[in-house]
C-alpha cells in the first residue's frame, strides 16, 4: 500500500513483526521487479510483456507444485506455502503490470477502478493474509484504502505520467470539465482544472475514509502501520487541495515536519 510507488512498502518498517519480514521482503521483490519490467528501462513492448509472461509462468509452476530454477520464485513458493497465501493477488499484479505496458488511457472511472483492483488491492490483501486477518469485511475495507492510495498517487503524479504519455485521469472526466489532453502540460491555465482535481481528490478521500476503520481490527503493529499510511494519503490530498490542484508546479510530497502531524493524527484516530 503506497502513495509513492512501492517505496513505502513496509519492508524495513520497525512496526513489522520479525517473523513476517522475510515474507514481506520476498513479496516486495516480486512486485518491484515485475513493475520495473513494465515501466523502467528501454525495453520494447514485446520484451516487457515477455518478461511479465515469464513471471506468470513461474506462478503457474507454484500452483502446480513444480520446482523453479529462479531463486526469487523458490523463495516465493516457500512464502506462499508457509503462510498459506493465495496466488490470485500475484496474478492480479502481473495483469495490471501488463496493462501498464499497452494501456495509456482510461475511458471511464470504472475502468480505472478495475485497474486499481489489480494494481493496488493485491498488496493489502496479501498483508491481511500474512496476519491471518483476511475476512471478507477486512478485505473490502483494505481494497478501499489501497484503491484510494493508488488514486492519490495518480493525482499526485499527473505531470510525471504525462511525460510518459500516460493519462490516468478518466477521459469522461476530462470531457465533463472541458479539459483538452494537450493542455496537460500547462494545467494551471485551465479554470476547470482545480474543480476537476477537487472532484478526483474527493473520490479518493471518500474511499480512504470508508476503509479507515480497518485499523481497529488489526494487531497493534499493523494497526499503527495502517494508521500512518491512511494519514499519509489524506495529507497528500490536503497538499493537492492547498495548491488548488497545481500539481505540475508544486508536486505535493510529505516533508519531515509532516510526520509529526501524521503521528498526532494517527494517535487520535
Amino acid at each position: 500500500m503506497s502513495v509513492e510507488h512501492y517505496e513505502n512498502f513496509p519492508v524495513a518498517s520497525l512496526l513489522l513483526p520479525a517473523h513476517l519480514r522475510d515474507a514481506v521482503k520476498t513479496i516486495y521483490i516480486f512486485a518491484r521487479t515485475a513493475d520495473d519490467f513494465a515501466d523502467e528501462g528501454n525495453a520494447s513492448t514485446p520484451e516487457r510483456l515477455s518478461a511479465l509472461d515469464n513471471y506468470d509462468h513461474e506462478l503457474d509452476l507454484i500452483l502446480k507444485n513444480k520446482p523453479s530454477s529462479s531463486s526469487l520464485f523458490q523463495a516465493l513458493a516457500k512464502t506462499i506455502a508457509k503462510h498459506q497465501l493465495p496466488v490470485t493477488p500475484f496474478k492480479d499484479l502481473l495483469s495490471a503490470f501488463k496493462q501498464d505496458v499497452v494501456t495509456m488511457r482510461y475511458e471511464t472511472y470504472s475502468e480505472l477502478l478495475d485497474y486499481c483492483r489489480r494494481s493496488a488491492n493485491p498488496v493489502g490483501r496479501l498483508m491481511l493474509s500474512l496476519y491471518g486477518k483476511a475476512t471478507a469485511e477486512n478485505l473490502s475495507k483494505s481494497d478501499a484504502i489501497c484503491t484510494a492510495l493508488q488514486l492519490i498517487n495518480f493525482w499526485q503524479d499527473v505531470a510525471i505520467d504525462w511525460s510518459k504519455k500516460r493519462i490516468y485521469l478518466p477521459q469522461e472526466d476530462l470531457r465533463t470539465f472541458q479539459i483538452q489532453q494537450e493542455s496537460l502540460e500547462s494545467l494551471t491555465t485551465s479554470n476547470q482544472w482545480p474543480q476537476m482535481m477537487r472532484f478526483q481528490t474527493q473520490r479518493a478521500k471518500e474511499l480512504m475514509l470508508s476503509g479507515a476503520p480497518l485499523h481497529k481490527e488489526l494487531p497493534l503493529r499493523l494497526d499503527w502501520e495502517l494508521r500512518l499510511v491512511i494519514q499519509g494519503g489524506l495529507r497528500i490530498i490536503e497538499k493537492i487541495e492547498q495548491v488548488n490542484g497545481d500539481i505540475v508546479n508544486q508536486r505535493p510530497v510529505l516533508k519531515k515536519w509532516d510526520w509529526a502531524l501524521l503521528m498526532w493524527r494517527a494517535l487520535h484516530m
